[in-house]
């Protein structure tokens, strides 16, 4: 009951927007190996401001426009397009520490005192399509830009200027507890110098959402030279920042492009990986191959590495000796969930529903935010016999896609197949119930 009343103060919110379209299409970007590089990256700033790493995810969004933002105390979102920009891990540690001071200082608190809706499906969704809409990108600027429920929208998410200089305040005090450059700070800034004099139509999502003058430019300058330190260098944090960019780019940019960079790498195993996903792409299976497995040999037993293996495997159509590399990352990762919807996609794929919806629910129990996973997830149901549940899944994977016409179908489904007061049930009722508030505004 408590789920539904707060996903409705959040569709009050965004409903009149979510229900005008075209929306531009905001989703995540979920990877193992990418997320577990933010998150080493992360820890050392999380603790200095006094958050738990394991309660705070860093979470890509797969957007190539500049931005990083918050909607709750439980993630912060950084479009890819940022990740790809930014040159170094203090850079992006600053972001990160920015971002982490919004939640301290209690501006998504006192903003959104009764948001919790993020923690669903349906809140997810609904909370990346208002945040992209928000920043004015592609064709939610062109339709919805000069409307009151856009501007409302920008207004819900964009923080004050009293607002950023507390967060650089904040965020600085935080890098430098850490031991990080915080002249990193003042590289995000200059990606954005001059951006304040632009039409809004023209300017970053970044700039939208975290305003930016040249007075709040000159604080941060002096407060960053007023505390700077000689800071011992940090392999460790090059190896994963270089190690999240580099898969990162070889996904989304053309594999020649980073068949031609990957000796740039900071060291030969993520060379490896790299040219290994570029092969893929060129759906050349005997180098993808040769290369991941060069890397494995630098880095043995890497989980994160065996999962991309079992990735260019099962979509090289080897299914079984994909099951068989993901059921060894899976043991290696102590049963990492989207290592282990990825081990379900392989068994699925290799013929094996039950034991597919086995492992795929033990990975949705802990992660619920992968729409490939709730895919794959539905179709274990279908093939098992359990309709119920795959309209359910199904209801909450268009709902995490911000999609709440398609979410509420199935989620009618759902309530006609399963038992009245389920925890399945209930779930379906969520996603209907938001569904239906949003199509009433």
């Amino acid at each position: 009951m408590r789920r539904v009343q707060v996903i409705g103060a959040m569709v009050m919110l965004c409903a009149a927007l979510l229900a005008a379209a075209p929306l531009r299409a905001a989703s995540l970007l979920r990877d193992a190996d990418i997320e577990y590089a933010l998150t080493e990256l992360a820890k050392p700033v999380l603790h200095a401001a006094g958050l738990s790493p394991s309660q705070v995810k860093i979470l890509v969004v797969h957007d190539g426009t500049l931005n990083a933002f918050v909607v709750d105390t439980q993630a912060i979102f950084i479009h890819s397009g940022l990740i790809l920009k930014l040159d170094s891990a203090a850079a992006l540690q600053a972001v990160i520490a920015h971002e982490a001071a919004h939640i301290t200082n209690g501006h998504i608190s006192r903003r959104l005192s009764n948001f919790r809706s993020a923690r669903t499906a349906a809140g997810i969704g609904m909370a990346l399509a208002a945040a992209a809409a928000a920043s004015g990108g592609g064709k939610a600027a062109a339709g919805l830009a000069i409307g009151s429920q856009s501007s409302a929208m920008r207004l819900f998410f964009a923080h004050t200027r009293a607002e950023e200089s507390s967060a650089d305040i904040s965020s600085v005090r935080y890098l430098v507890r850490a031991g990080i450059d915080p002249q990193g700070a003042m590289d995000v800034q200059e990606l954005f110098r001059g951006q304040d004099v632009l039409s809004e139509a023209r300017q970053d999502p970044y700039m939208r959402t975290h305003p930016m003058n040249s007075d709040r430019r000159r604080a941060l300058a002096g407060l960053v030279a007023s505390v700077s330190k000689k800071t011992a260098p940090n392999p460790t944090a090059d190896y994963w920042f270089d190690r999240a960019k580099g898969k990162l780019s070889a996904f989304l940019r053309a594999p020649g492009w980073t068949l031609r960079r990957a000796d740039d790498s900071v060291s030969k195993d993520i060379a490896h990986m790299r040219r290994a996903v570029a092969y893929h792409r060129q759906s050349d299976l005997n180098r993808a191959t040769k290369e991941i497995d060069a890397a494995l040999a630098l880095r043995r037993n890497d989980a994160l590495y065996l999962d991309l293996k079992g990735q260019i495997l099962l979509e090289s159509r080897q299914y079984k000796s994909a099951t068989s590399v993901y059921a060894s990352a899976a043991k290696l990762a102590g049963n990492h969930p989207l290592i282990l919807s990825g081990y379900g996609r392989a068994l699925l794929a290799a013929g094996q529903p039950g034991q597919a919806l086995k492992v795929l629910e033990a990975a949705r129990a802990r992660d619920f935010r992968d729409p490939r996973l709730l895919r794959d997830l539905a179709v274990a149901y279908a093939k098992t016999g359990n309709n119920g549940m795959a309209s359910v899944v199904t209801a909450e994977r268009y709902a995490l896609q911000g999609d709440l016409k398609n979410a509420a179908i199935h989620a009618k489904r759902a309530e006609a197949l399963l038992p009245r007061g389920s925890g399945p049930w209930n779930r379906a009722m969520d996603v209907l119930h938001a569904a239906q508030q949003a199509k009433r505004r």
